[in-house]
């Protein structure tokens, strides 16, 4: 029988999503067939699969620490959000539906069999799958139809372990008051708790985990320290984008949308020693002395535009283009820097059409078509390779195409302003790539190092897989998910 265990957290970022790839990279480093599995995940930065499917980016970043490719059933739900109570949800790599909270309440129970679907695949080609759970299953009011925590773990069978976040505070009610809120035969399912993200010295909180395991009754896996390296992996969520990087050097300047997406563009860009990344939080204003202002992507273009206006980043932008700046704008950043943005359908809202910021003489129209592939591109200035992805709406042409930022199979891809200044593209994920990252910046004026992003992140997961090994009980981790229930 494959062996099963889910990490479960007694609050929203607990650590879960590093959990489950550090201890993947342990078991496979020992030689098992592990793979990662999140039921349901929510978040606007998304993977995109050997298959053209769409998964949550932690899931592609477990898959990378097992050793393996990304799959879609590594996530079959993924919900992408398009406003404050509303999302795109993805089943199996495919958009099912746009709907509100309250909608996709109703519609959960029809979604089990799609997830329990893609769970026994994994299970079918791995000897350990690690699932990891969303949120915190304390949220009761949510429990009926859930799909994502102990709903799950109850159709699937699987045990939980729980993690708590000591950093913030109050982990003992965490751990405690969950077993408290939850019915016993939730209860039955958690055989162990973690304690995650503790500074100082772990035996000044002995007192603490001995009380927590005795008014459990659960197996204490360990005092986990913080893992100071986890900038050096990629977020998922955007309340994890790091405001500044530690380079110093060139200036790269990150508006931050409202429903910024696909922001790991921005991870190889702040590990570069020679580089400054900034990500300008709504409010403030865009530095005008910044070397390259880089709009990202947006889940909701339209919607981000107006929202960059409202800040007066717009303003800022003309001021820094005046000053020297350079503008790269990545997918719905690329759209914006057109001169319309046309939805005659109302896909992303009310029918209609948008100025753009005027930058690019380029126009955008919206089509129901989504686009979700691997990309090969080749740098058009440089000739340099690079493979990134595409998850996007909408075609984009206009005269400024005939100065592509990059050629895709022959063909033109992105856009360039006669002056060379403002740039575009739809492409996702190059700057990994470390020639093209190397040539782009150096092309700007800016120094690049000689370090392999790849290499860098590689690393950061030996180091993660090192902390686990050296801090939890692994041993008692892997025997309860094979003892299971």
């Amino acid at each position: 029988m494959t062996a099963t265990v889910m990490i479960q957290g007694a609050g929203s970022n607990v650590g879960k999503s590093l959990l489950v790839a550090g201890f993947a990279r342990v078991f496979a480093r020992r030689g098992l067939r592990v793979r990662p599995f999140k039921p349901q995940n929510m978040s606007n930065n998304a993977a995109v699969t050997p298959e053209g499917a769409e998964i949550g980016r932690a899931q592609a970043l477990q898959a990378m620490a097992c050793g393996v490719p990304p799959s879609v059933h590594m996530n079959p739900i993924l919900l992408k959000p398009e406003s404050e109570i509303g999302a795109q949800v993805i089943v199996q790599g495919s958009r099912f539906a746009t709907c509100k909270a309250r909608e996709y309440s109703a519609m959960k129970p029809q979604l089990m069999a799609p997830v329990l679907d893609s769970f026994a695949r994994l299970k079918a080609e791995a000897d350990l799958v690690i699932v990891e759970g969303a949120g915190s299953p304390a949220e009761v009011n949510l429990r009926a139809g859930d799909i994502a925590n102990m709903g799950f773990a109850q159709a699937a069978r699987v045990p939980v372990v729980l993690a708590g976040d000591i950093d913030r505070g109050g982990v003992i009610a965490q751990i405690v008051g969950t077993q408290a809120v939850l019915d016993a035969a939730d209860n039955a399912l958690i055989k162990g708790f973690l304690i995650n993200k503790f500074r100082g010295d772990p035996r000044l909180f002995d007192d603490g985990y001995r009380m927590i395991a005795e008014r459990t009754g659960w197996q204490g896996l360990g005092v986990l320290p913080w893992f100071a390296d986890a900038h050096r992996l990629p977020a998922e969520d955007a309340a994890d984008l790091r405001r500044k990087s530690a380079g110093a050097g060139f200036r790269i300047v990150v508006p931050q949308l409202n429903r910024i997406a696909n922001f790991d563009d921005l991870d190889p860009l702040m590990a570069e020693p020679g580089v400054s990344v900034e990500v300008i939080a709504p409010g403030l204003p865009l530095p005008v002395e910044a070397d390259l202002i880089l709009i990202p992507g947006s889940k909701s273009t339209i919607a981000d535009l107006a929202h960059f206006r409202a800040q007066g980043w717009d303003i800022d932008l003309q001021a820094a283009l005046r000053r020297g700046a350079k503008v790269l704008g990545l997918c719905g950043g690329y759209q914006m820097l057109g001169r319309t943005i046309a939805d005659p359908e109302g896909i992303e809202g009310v029918p209609g059409a948008v100025p753009g910021l005027g930058l690019l003489d380029v126009e955008t129209v919206m089509t129901p078509e989504k686009r979700v592939t691997l990309t090969e591109a080749v740098h058009a200035a440089s000739g340099e390779a690079a493979q990134g992805y595409e998850i996007h709406i909408g075609r984009t042409e206009g005269p400024d195409r005939g100065r592509p930022l990059f050629t895709v199979d022959g063909q033109p891809e992105g856009a360039i302003r006669a002056d060379g200044k403002v740039m575009g593209s739809y492409l996702h994920g190059l700057f990994s790539a470390d020639g093209f990252r190397r040539a782009f910046l150096g092309g700007l004026g800016a120094t690049s190092g000689n370090a392999s992003y790849a290499e860098g992140v590689e690393d950061a997961l030996e180091k993660l897989a090192d902390h686990l090994e050296a801090h939890a009980d692994c041993d008692a981790l892997l025997a309860i998910a094979r003892k299971g229930l």
